[in-house]
């Protein structure tokens, strides 16, 4: 493959829903562009796209992939996007890297929630986007519903017909091109406008032609003076209303039977903005710089993927915001501080590593072997200090304790799980030291297990459970206790008295520790080790084992003896009258509770009600915009726990949530009495 200047690449981001058929569509696009020399199928696991293992076994994208095409002098850069929303960093990472964002919406299904939600990703980013109403094939697409649902869902945007599709005798075999005036069957069929087409097919290019007028201040002005715009003059008001997020093409296709897709792939050579048509901000040692895709600017590339293959190594996709790169140089990674060695530079089309020796201002590539570089980071030269801020991720919503299955996994574990998050922004892991569990938390099932098989791959076993809640403890009532240490052993012996009182404090206090000992019943040089006895017993519990917060404990008073008080003596006093203390004052367990916002179609929203009620939820509100029911709530986390899994199957994965911690309150008292008795139970296992 050659290599291309700026104004002859296009980037352009594949995304939509699970199953709206992106995969099949960019297979057709290589197809046609010659790059293969058949067409793969998902479901037999031979595309281009789903190369790894577990997309071939799940039959689902599972990340993105790049696919480059070359068509009359350009080169598009597809990114073959995941549509399953475990996987939605993937899917914000690539609409970083890309200046045009292809909606891939499904003819039979119509706009579903990951639809949306992708959107509001290119939105969010400032993304050009454009509508691939795909698989007009099945029998049931329905593309007037679609158009209905997109006007509905998206009302502040002006979508506009760029084709008319073909259906004879019930079945779907092309489009009308409005531009051309010409019926597009299959791939270099061209015929003339069916007549029972024609009036529709006239309607539609004067509203285009309106629109494109509407979309630039001087093309309106001549189109109210002229009454009408060359050919020329509509494709700058298309592309202006693209640019301003105001005008959004809409075309049709069907991918697996390669139809529409020649026309798909001729409007893009026309419409997709080229590179430098984007502009970055990066925070450089002057303040804020805003980056062009120029060669001749600094260099600047953006790390939107990386990935971790045992035979392979790292591979690290980025694209060059700014300037240009060679082949065997060296280059500074500013995020991370450190310089790092570029080999060979590859154009990637899905496993396949196509070297090439440079890569200018706006192209995407990728390489081998870096030792630093995560998703993310921002590399260039050394002498010129240049960062782009990452976008910003959802938090993760569904977790798994992780343990290494054998001792030889255990001393990889930790810098395994660091290599895979850092891999994927929407996954991560922690100690949670309430608990003392490793805890791997991404979007969904799917997206952690994939990581654990990932990490499998990686030579690393993990077993996987539920993890335990985060319960703490805590008190109602002030209360007050005393307790003596003595110990005589023949030797030096050991005595400490300490009298204490416990006094509950506000919810997110924490621990408070006070002295008010006075006569020097207690010498204050003993005061810090009750202090630290009390902290030992902080973490342990008292009723149940898990944290003790929001207690302030004050040592009033207590006894020494001149020969046998000492540290340690003073420690287990402070430990074991801070355990009676506790509890006689009123202790509670206190749980997590969680915001959580659902949104389904609104025939779903009974059903999320009805299923958030019955997991002890306080229905805080619900709001229905464009069709889709947002439910929010506060609930306890323990009862969120696999929550995915169930909205997933009662919405038939039309609905996505978002979880975030709120506050700890008071556990009702039977599930107190039951997690206690649990506590028990494990302690003595």
């Amino acid at each position: 493959m050659k290599v291309y200047g700026t104004n002859s690449l296009r980037n352009i981001a594949l995304v939509s829903h699970q199953g709206a058929g992106k995969t099949s569509l960019a297979e057709a696009l290589l197809f046609n562009s010659g790059a293969i020399n058949r067409m793969g199928d998902v479901q037999q696991g031979s595309t281009v796209s789903d190369y790894d293992d577990e997309e071939i076994r799940r039959g689902i994208s599972l990340s993105t992939t790049l696919i480059p095409i070359e068509v009359d002098g350009l080169k598009l850069n597809f990114l073959d996007t995941p549509g399953y929303t475990d996987f939605q960093g993937e899917v914000k990472n690539a609409l970083m890297a890309v200046d045009l964002a292809v909606i891939v919406v499904d003819a039979s299904a119509g706009v579903e929630v990951g639809t949306e939600l992708y959107w509001s990703f290119a939105q969010e980013l400032n993304v050009p986007r454009m509508v691939v109403i795909n698989k007009m094939d099945r029998e049931m697409a329905q593309p007037n519903a679609v158009l209905d649902s997109l006007h509905t869902l998206f009302d502040d945007t002006r979508f506009v017909n760029m084709q008319l599709p073909v259906v004879e005798q019930g079945a779907f075999v092309g489009v009308v091109d409005l531009m051309s005036g010409k019926a597009l069957r299959g791939p270099g069929e061209t015929g003339d406008i069916p007549a029972d087409l024609a009036e529709a097919a006239e309607a539609e290019k004067l509203a285009l032609m309106e629109n494109a007028a509407e979309a630039d201040d001087e093309l309106l002005e001549k189109y109210f003076d002229a009454g009408e715009l060359t050919e020329d003059e509509i494709w700058q008001g298309i592309r202006t209303g693209m640019l301003s997020g105001e005008l959004v093409p809409i075309v049709y296709a069907a991918g697996t039977a390669n139809l529409g897709t020649q026309a798909l792939v001729a409007l893009l050579a026309k419409v997709a903005p080229s590179p430098e048509k984007r502009t970055f901000v990066g925070t450089g040692a002057q303040g804020e710089e805003t980056l062009h895709a120029d060669d001749a600017g600094p260099l600047a590339l953006y790390v939107f993927k990386t990935t971790a293959d045992p035979f392979v190594g790292r591979l690290t996709y980025f694209r060059v915001v700014s300037g240009s790169l060679q082949a065997d140089s060296r280059y500074y990674n500013h995020t991370r501080s450190e310089e790092e060695r570029f080999g060979s530079l590859y154009v990637m089309r899905g496993k396949e590593q196509i070297t090439v020796d440079a890569l200018h201002a706006g192209d995407i590539g990728a390489v081998a072997k870096l030792n630093v570089s995560v998703t993310g980071d921002t590399i260039g030269d050394k002498g010129h200090r240049i960062e782009i801020a990452p976008p910003s991720f959802p938090r993760p919503v569904y977790g798994v304790a992780v343990s290494p299955a054998t001792q030889a996994d255990s001393a990889k574990m930790g810098p395994t799980l660091t290599r895979l998050c850092e891999e994927d922004p929407t996954l991560s892991w922690r100690q949670d030291p309430a608990t003392k569990e490793a805890v791997l938390e991404g979007m969904g099932d799917t997206h952690v297990d994939v990581a654990v098989k990932r990490a499998a791959h990686l030579g690393v076993n993990l077993e996987t459970k539920i993890p335990k809640v985060p319960y703490r403890e805590t008190i109602t009532k002030t209360n007050s206790a005393q307790y003596r240490h003595k110990k005589q052993t023949g030797g030096a012996g050991q005595f400490a008295e300490v009298h204490l009182r416990v006094e509950p404090l506000e919810r997110g206090a924490g621990f408070e520790f006070d002295n008010e000992v006075f006569g020097g019943s207690i010498s204050n040089s003993f005061i810090p080790s009750i202090e630290k006895g009390i902290k030992s017993t902080l973490e342990t519990g008292v009723i149940s084992g898990y944290p003790v917060v929001d207690v302030k404990a004050v040592v009033y008073d207590g006894k020494e003896h001149p020969v046998d008080s000492k540290d340690i003596a003073f420690q287990i006093a402070g430990r074991e009258v801070f355990k009676l203390a506790v509890a006689g004052a009123g202790p509670v367990i206190l749980e997590p509770i969680v915001t959580v916002r659902v949104t389904v179609p609104e025939s779903n929203m009974g059903d999320v009600i009805g299923d958030l009620t019955s997991r002890r939820a306080q229905v805080q509100g619900t709001e229905s915009i464009g069709g889709k029911a947002i439910v929010t709530a506060t609930v306890p986390f323990a009862e969120m726990q696999r929550y995915s899994n169930d909205l997933r199957s009662f919405t038939q994965g039309r609905g996505v949530y978002t979880l975030d911690f709120s506050h700890y309150q008071a556990v009702p008292a039977h599930i107190a009495d039951a997690i206690i008795a649990q506590a028990k139970k494990d302690e003595e296992e």
